[in-house]
């Protein structure tokens, strides 16, 4: 059976015109595959070389088959059938061991043709290190290394301003262009380098702050005979991710320009600001995810598809989403409801085993950061509660019982609320306390909260009796007394 590569199965091959920094799963099944459809269909003409930014031998480089792998996008289309698309990506030329061809990686700044730089290199990438030095080859942080790069190309080119790279970096922290942009000024303060650099930082390069979406399920170990039949090659880097896609970029309209994105509909938004696409994506997508985790385990389930097959549960979600969260988001309805709607395709997506006790680490932050600014808002706009939200948390708070019947439910989460919740449970079997004392000591716990929620009007009371029906006649029939319209 033939090996993928560009010998074995020719094609088109683009100029390098893109810097990628990381090499992993979610940026050859995110951006090298959103470049390869450009490439294709609008004549964006764009080769990639993908930096990898740790000294690292796993997996083995992407040189080993001339830069090729498939990608596998599978899970449910806007019209909710199932759908398999498979596509041999191109737009990757090469890969630079930085640690190993540091010369290699330098050449690239003075490549007049590259215009754009992405990185993905985990939340802890765009980090500072005062031990980093200009000398070092390379730095240890990837702004240092980005700057020592941007360096580079300013002094070759005499710090042309046509010169200035679009920046787009993907890791998951806010406003992340901001922040990349931010620490490579602090690496040309440090060293020393010319006032003219930091100027030409400032007004010729653009860093753009991004929003990524899309869940990227990697290698499939358990797969990999039956591609290699169905498609008729080995490749040691097959990529499988869902259907759904967002890529949110915020920058100049200069950016449209500059990926054609005029000549093709893909889901990629360049906008003013980000931020209300980050509140939708927390509120709808991960909202709705930490709201059903615990309803939907203690009504017997493990994993979110199974749970989205079930009438009732569906229900609640779709219900939470479109009564309680949507009406108090900033979005024009139409753009939030064809984005509650991809969720609801996402979660049930065949394609995805996704256990619902693996989501539901850390379950008590999750909820302040995901739902609880939806619930206070809708209370506020509306002058009452969101039954759904605070059922969510009556759930949540009978899951940090620790058992679902006769099972122990293994509870992952600070240790404040591990240690304090064995004691209230505790205390309630042996009715020192109530539900009531229960619920309220939950609520006034001012550091994690930021306020004691017993003071929302009506909270304490609403969450008492929603946590009572729980227990007294279990997490279905709670739901239809506490969940119906």
């Amino acid at each position: 059976m033939k090996q993928l590569n560009r010998q074995n199965f020719p094609g088109p091959q683009y100029p390098t015109k893109i810097i990628q920094f990381g090499e992993g799963n979610f940026l050859r099944a995110f951006i090298d595959w959103q470049i390869d459809i450009l490439n294709e269909k609008t004549g964006l003409n764009a080769g990639i070389t993908v930096v990898r930014p740790i000294d690292s031998d796993f997996p083995p480089s992407l040189n080993s088959q001339d830069g090729l792998y498939t990608t596998i996008i599978r899970g449910l289309n806007e019209q909710g059938e199932a759908v398999k698309e498979a596509r041999v990506i191109r737009s990757v030329n090469n890969e630079i061991n930085i640690y190993r061809n540091f010369a290699d990686y330098l050449a690239l700044a003075r490549d007049e043709n590259i215009q754009l730089v992405f990185s993905n290199t985990t939340e802890a990438g765009i980090s500072y290190n005062q031990q980093d030095q200009f000398s070092d080859a390379p730095p240890s942080s990837y702004p240092a290394k980005l700057t020592r790069l941007m360096y580079e190309r300013f002094t070759h080119f005499n710090g042309d301003p046509d010169k200035g790279w679009t920046l787009l970096p993907c890791e998951l922290i806010d406003y992340n262009g901001e922040k990349l942009k931010e620490m490579v000024l602090k690496y040309a303060a440090q060293w020393q380098l010319p006032p003219h650099f930091a100027q030409w930082i400032e007004q010729y390069n653009t860093f753009c702050s991004t929003l990524v979406d899309r869940i990227v399920t990697g290698y499939p170990r358990g797969e990999v005979t039956a591609l290699e039949q169905e498609f008729g090659y080995q490749d040691s880097f097959w990529d499988t991710a869902e259907y759904f896609y967002l890529f949110v970029i915020q920058g100049p309209e200069s950016v449209k320009q500059l990926l054609n994105l005029d000549h093709v509909a893909m889901n990629i938004l360049v906008v003013d600001d980000i931020k209300p696409y980050k509140e939708r994506k927390v509120a709808i997508l991960n909202g709705a995810h930490t709201a059903l985790v615990p309803v939907a385990y203690l009504a017997g389930m493990d994993y979110v598809g199974e749970s989205m097959e079930d009438p009732q549960l569906r229900e609640f979600v779709e219900q939470t989403i479109h009564q309680e969260i949507i009406p108090v988001l900033s979005l024009p309805q139409a753009e939030l409801e064809q984005f509650a709607e991809a969720v609801i395709n996402r979660f049930r997506n065949p394609f995805i085993k996704h256990q619902l006790l693996s989501i539901s680490l850390n379950s008590m932050t999750k909820y302040v950061t995901r739902i609880l600014p939806q619930l206070l808002a809708y209370h506020q706009k509306f002058h009452r509660l969101p039954v759904r939200l605070t059922f969510a948390l009556a759930a949540l708070i009978a899951f940090y019982r620790g058992k679902r019947h006769d099972e122990a439910i293994p509870l992952n989460d600070d240790q404040f609320w591990l240690d304090n919740y064995v004691l209230w449970w505790q205390q309630l079997e042996q009715q020192q306390i109530s539900v009531a004392q229960l619920v309220s000591n939950v609520l006034r716990q001012q550091d994690h909260w930021q306020q004691d929620l017993n003071e929302v009007p009506g909270l304490t009371l609403q969450l008492t009796e929603q946590v009572q029906a729980i227990l007294t006649d279990g997490m279905r029939t709670a739901l239809l007394v506490y969940c119906k319209d």
